[in-house]
């Protein structure tokens, strides 16, 4: 754990009391892992619509709460999950630590580093857990990149992309710099499984570019970072999703000195010399129920998680320096 947990602090009833704001996918899968788990009752939810919200109060048989800061201030809630727009996940995190819960975020845990920083420190000084979601990191892609990396030898290059073509595009929340952020801060798992997988970065050089409909809301957005890693490996991220792109693409490369890895969601290749050997990818399925178990055990028994909130906000921070750079057209440094 990232925390250093009193679990005897005596609060943490049989079952937990959950409270969950958002009413999205995660917040539904959220939903259906707690009511599947012994250790948990699920008491609230709280949403953006009232129609949403109801739909998924009725599904799963539990009160409708009229906000989010009602739901926080709920006696008989141990735990607030927060499953909505990136841009309220650091202030309801606040309110939330502040009643005294703990807290599970799906990333980002802010928009603002430094407002992720202070939460991280007031999670700490009132000794509840503090968890950022990062499932890509449960997943099969990820494991099976570090599985078969050894078999490459030094790697020197990395290119993630990501293409998500909609026509047309949603107008949605996701369309929105406001609510979901810079595409890299927003999407923070393209930036975090290079962190996770090679450390810390040196520099960072990117360029950004939204197809607007009107201000706040774009039909398309095309991310390209460059990355400059402090061991010395070069890597590159590019995210796009809307209207412009006509052929998904979700490949991650990484080129080393014996060898090349290619792989997409379903499986990997091994390149050497003019052998390519097939790689097993295991399946998505079941990775926000194995979050949520994740959560439950550290809570009453523990037990580490697979991820920590500081290097959430490391990859945070990476995003940040990216966004700065596609401002200024300048390479940014994070080195001091």
């Amino acid at each position: 754990m990232s925390q250093s947990l009193d679990l005897s602090w005596g609060k943490v009833s049989q079952p937990l009391g959950v409270g969950i704001v958002g009413t999205g996918y995660a917040a539904k899968m959220r939903a259906t892992a707690l009511k599947a788990d012994e250790r948990s009752q699920l008491v609230a939810i709280s949403g953006h619509t009232s129609a949403s919200t109801l739909a998924l109060s009725q599904e799963f048989d539990v009160t409708v709460s009229a906000s989010w800061t009602d739901l926080v201030q709920r006696p008989d809630i141990d735990l607030v999950m927060i499953c909505t727009i990136n841009r309220d996940h650091g202030q309801i995190a606040r309110h939330a630590l502040e009643q005294g819960k703990h807290v599970v975020v799906e990333y980002p845990l802010s928009l603002d580093p430094q407002e992720a920083e202070s939460l991280i420190t007031l999670a700490q000084e009132k000794n509840k857990l503090l968890h950022v979601e990062h499932i890509e990191l449960l997943g099969g892609l990820h494991n099976a990149i570090k599985a078969s990396l050894a078999a490459i030898g030094q790697v020197f290059y990395v290119r993630y992309v990501t293409f998500n073509p909609q026509h047309p595009a949603s107008r949605k929340w996701t369309y929105q710099p406001s609510l979901f952020g810079f595409p890299l801060s927003g999407a923070l798992s393209r930036l975090h499984r290079f962190t996770d997988l090679f450390g810390t970065v040196a520099s960072v050089n990117c360029q950004n570019q939204y197809w607007e409909i009107e201000p706040d809301l774009y039909k398309a957005c095309l991310c390209h970072a460059q990355l400059t890693f402090n061991n010395g490996i070069l890597g590159e991220s590019v995210y796009g999703k809307g209207e412009v792109f006509w052929q998904s693409e979700n490949t991650f490369t990484l080129y080393g000195e014996q060898g090349t890895l290619i792989f997409t969601p379903e499986k990997g290749q091994l390149i050497q010399n003019d052998t390519i050997q097939t790689l097993e990818v295991a399946s998505r399925r079941g990775l926000f129920v194995k979050d949520t178990q994740m959560v439950l055990d550290c809570l009453y028994q523990g037990t580490p998680l697979y991820v920590t909130p500081e290097a959430s906000l490391y990859s945070l921070k990476v995003a940040e320096a990216a966004r700065q750079s596609s401002l200024s057209g300048q390479k940014y440094n994070l080195n001091p």
